[in-house]
């Protein structure tokens, strides 16, 4: 089972990945350089279906990686996408592995982008000042009209495509490779 976690935890991490760096956008009006992309939703899938650990290994690895391709953000950057994403998928994956049912997956994607909001608002509070180099009344000022607001819906976005998705993929990998395809084979005699 560890290679198997390995193995697709591997291929959601990459698919975290391209996912960021080829579909990002900005969400809210009044703070174009906050930008959405779905790239949390195969960490969660990840978080969900081997637990949240793992969602938290693939987090510093896309949050690594996606800096050093992008030359973004730099450590700030790395750190504020690990928190982001890492708090969301913990969350969400520890309430998940405790209540493996519909109700629990909804419960999860409920609390978890609440949590990410609170670390979030705390987290630009304290680190967005040193990255960009403005006072903190500045991002005070932020809060409200924008950081919050892009956190709740980052968050409600990617809870609601992973409920769409989820069942799928997790189906896809308990089947066993043997499996696939093998009703549309056909043996000629």
């Amino acid at each position: 089972m560890e290679q198997k976690k390995l193995v697709y935890g591997g291929a959601l991490a990459g698919l975290s990945l391209v996912v960021s760096l080829l579909i990002h956008f900005p969400l809210i009006p009044q703070a174009p350089f906050l930008l959405y992309d779905p790239g949390d939703i195969p960490i969660l899938v990840a978080g969900f279906k081997f637990g949240p650990g793992l969602g938290l290994l693939l987090t510093a690895v896309v949050a690594v990686l996606f800096a050093l391709i992008t030359g973004q953000g730099g450590p700030w950057g790395v750190l504020m996408h690990f928190l982001a994403t890492g708090s969301y998928v913990a969350v969400a994956g520890f309430i998940y592995q405790r209540r493996r049912t519909q109700n629990g997956a909804i419960t999860s994607l409920i609390v978890a982008p609440l949590f990410m909001t609170v670390i979030m608002a705390g987290a630009n509070l304290l680190v967005t000042p040193l990255y960009m180099g403005v006072g903190r009344e500045v991002v005070k000022g932020m809060l409200l009209p924008a950081i919050i607001p892009f956190n709740l819906l980052k968050g409600v976005i990617n809870g609601a495509i992973t409920l769409l998705v989820y069942k799928r993929i997790s189906n896809f990998i308990e089947e066993p490779l043997y499996k696939r395809g093998k009703a549309t084979t056909r043996v000629r005699s």
